[in-house]
């Protein structure tokens, strides 16, 4: 199992709104993609201050390395992550991805 871990920097301007729909359209690909088992999605709580600025983010949740893949070379992801990475603090510099394979 792979746990696909994204956390963002947004920008100030982002609304709830723009977010709520791009987790709602991630959410929407474990519809669509085989091996895509769950997403979790929310602000960071900051519960020990560590953040380094990463104010919200998801988790995704997947069987294998090769539905991972399918997930990023799925349109639908890449159109999100896209949008992602527009509104994200400096672009790419504003996320950090972390995969964590777990037994």
């Amino acid at each position: 199992m792979i746990y696909h871990c994204v956390f963002i920097q947004f920008r100030p301007e982002v609304t709830a709104l723009q977010k709520n729909q791009w987790w709602q359209e991630i959410i929407q690909l474990k519809q669509e993609i085989p091996g895509l088992i769950d997403v979790l999605v929310g602000p960071n709580q900051k519960f020990e201050q560590l953040d380094k600025g990463y104010s919200e983010g998801f988790i995704a949740i997947f069987s294998d390395a090769q539905a991972l893949a399918r997930y990023q070379n799925y349109p639908a992801h890449q159109a999100t992550g896209a949008q992602l990475v527009a509104h994200a603090v400096g672009g790419k510099e504003g996320i950090f991805a972390y995969d964590l394979q777990v037994p």
